[in-house]
C-alpha cells in the first residue's frame, strides 16, 4: 500500500499566494542572523525542509544577503558543509562602510 501523503490544501493555497515562501524565507533569514549554521542545522531548528533552505540560500546569496563563512564538518550530519550567515558583520571581508543593510 503506497503512502500518498499530500500537504493540506491550506499549505497549497499559501504557496500559490506567495505567503508560504515569504514566511519561510523570513524565518531562514532571521535564523541565520542569529546563528552561524549549516542548512541541515537550520532545517532541524526551524522545521523547514533542507531542500527548501537550499533554494532560499541561493536567493539570499544572489541578493547579497547571505554569506558562506567556512566549510567544515556539520555538527548535525558529520559531513563537510558550509556554515552560513545573513549577518553582514560576520561576512568575510566585512567593512562597516559597505554595510547597506
Amino acid at each position: 500500500m503506497a503512502n500518498n501523503h499530500k500537504p493540506p490544501f491550506s499549505n497549497l493555497q499559501q504557496q500559490s499566494e506567495g505567503n508560504y515562501y515569504s514566511n519561510q524565507l523570513q524565518t531562514i533569514f532571521e535564523y541565520f542572523q542569529k546563528n552561524v549554521a549549516t542548512a541541515s542545522m537550520a532545517a532541524e531548528a526551524t522545521g523547514i525542509y533542507q531542500k527548501n533552505i537550499c533554494r532560499y540560500k541561493r536567493d539570499l546569496e544572489q541578493s547579497g544577503r547571505l554569506w558562506e563563512i567556512t566549510k567544515t564538518v556539520c555538527k548535525k550530519t558529520g559531513f563537510k558543509a558550509w556554515y552560513l550567515t545573513t549577518d553582514p558583520k560576520k561576512a568575510p571581508n566585512f567593512s562597516p562602510q559597505l554595510n547597506l543593510f
